[in-house]
């Protein structure tokens, strides 16, 4: 089967950074699916991982984790899918990934595809949205009824692909009240199209700009980006007994003990954990992918995409990997159709 690889992690710029590469098709057992992918979508983590797993010696890596596409064999101990199924997931890191004709994906962690989506729209969603699921639900416990009206929730970095689908989440279901931050015009016009109530700019003082726009504090605070940077305006931003959610890798440690006055508690989100350690929760992923394929095709939640760049291959992926690599994408990149 056709993937695209590399032998050696390192700069998206290097020789051979991504490669076209021809692999045998896997086989699946157990709770995997073989699934023919049709669509992609590449996440920061793409980047990450290329960047710092380096590959057993003369084999490749391949990565990839946003997908859309067709489950074409089952393992004998599958009962959520059947063949020819259409079905939509962000995989798992410690095992072989999307950007390939076909992938094994546990079915725990697999979701039915939104009928009213084209394959590339949807690709845009699954990493981005359990991300943006499992922060807002299951670390802040925010309802999802619209009951949280008196909750103001304060979005760093906004316009990018978990931003994206955060802001509808948090704008449709849980009553808050979401100020979005972003710098630039077209990110401010992105995510005010999506249902953020206010947008400031974080590259002025947080807490100035919530008092400009008419906000004396927040009740949560989901930084995407620049934690280590923004960390003093959140804690002022927020009032006793908030939460922080964030996602990032902050290149300068932080001080939780800033933290204590307030009593503000820390949580951390990573999408891959309940496939990583296997959690006895991990079908959580398949439930929540079901259920905002169900608000897809209701017409409550749109798709995130932002470009298509064209086939799958490893020229355009370079081109993915490069722009994700600037932090400035609005919404998401995608890829669709491997050509024979």
């Amino acid at each position: 089967m056709k993937a695209i690889g590399y032998y050696q992690a390192g700069n998206i710029d290097a020789i051979n950074a991504l490669q076209d590469i021809e692999i045998a098709t896997p086989v699946a057992t157990g709770h995997d699916l073989l699934i023919a992918v049709q669509a992609i979508a590449v996440n920061p983590v793409d980047a990450k991982v290329r960047q710092a797993r380096q590959p057993a010696e003369g084999q490749p890596n391949i990565i990839g984790y946003d997908a859309v596409g067709t489950v074409k064999a089952i393992g004998d101990q599958v009962s959520l899918f059947k063949v020819g199924d259409k079905v939509w997931y962000a995989g798992d890191i410690t095992r072989q990934g999307s950007n390939a004709e076909y992938q094994l994906v546990d079915e725990r962690i697999v979701g039915h595809k939104p009928q009213s989506l084209t394959d590339a729209q949807a690709a845009a969603l699954p990493l981005t949205t359990i991300t943006a699921w499992e922060i807002l639900f299951d670390r802040l416990g925010l309802p999802k009824d619209g009951s949280a009206t008196d909750a103001r929730i304060m979005i760093i970095g906004a316009a990018g692909g978990v931003g994206s689908i955060l802001v509808q989440l948090a704008a449709k279901l849980t009553g808050a009240k979401v100020i979005a931050t972003a710098s630039r015009q077209q990110s401010r016009d992105w995510v005010l199209s999506l249902g953020a109530d206010v947008v400031i700019n974080h590259s002025k003082p947080l807490s100035t700009e919530l008092n400009n726009a008419g906000f004396d504090n927040v009740t949560h605070v989901i930084s995407l980006n620049h934690t280590d940077s923004h960390f003093d305006e959140i804690v002022t931003s927020l009032q006793p007994q908030g939460k922080i959610a964030l996602i990032d890798d902050p290149l300068q440690p932080i001080d939780i003990m800033k933290l204590k006055l307030k009593s503000i508690s820390l949580h951390w989100e990573l999408m891959f954990t309940r496939s990583m350690f296997a959690t006895d929760d991990m079908i959580a992923q398949h439930h929540l992918l079901n259920e905002v394929s169900q608000l897809i095709d209701a017409g409550t939640i749109k798709s995130t995409l932002g470009e298509h760049y064209g086939h799958i291959n490893a020229a355009n992926l370079t081109r993915a990997h490069q722009q994700i690599e600037t932090n400035t994408s609005v919404g998401k990149i995608v890829l669709e159709g491997f050509v024979a």
